[in-house]
């Protein structure tokens, strides 16, 4: 795996999807054989992974929309999206 820039474009492989389970009453990274609990910036963050946009795009989409410094969220976003790919439910 090489490392995450500000131009990697994530993506959710075949086979994974963000998903609202009603029972719950929360979204769930839904993988063959697995699920994992996603908290609401995660939500956020990944109904923008969509295989087009890199992490500096996405980055300065949630800038805009909460009022917030780009690089500070780029930052995060990274680690996050990082530790998805150690897990095997994004790629980029």
């Amino acid at each position: 795996m090489s490392e995450l820039t500000s131009f990697s474009v994530p993506k959710l492989p075949r086979g994974v999807r963000l998903h609202f389970d009603k029972v719950r009453n929360a979204y769930v990274l839904l993988a063959p054989e697995r699920a994992f609990n996603v908290d609401d910036r995660a939500v956020t963050v990944l109904k923008l992974v969509d295989g087009v946009h890199t992490i500096r795009a996405i980055a300065a989409t949630l800038a805009a929309q909460f009022t917030a410094d780009p690089a500070v969220i780029e930052r995060d976003i990274t680690a996050m999206l990082a530790d998805l790919i150690g897990k095997r439910v994004v790629e980029a």
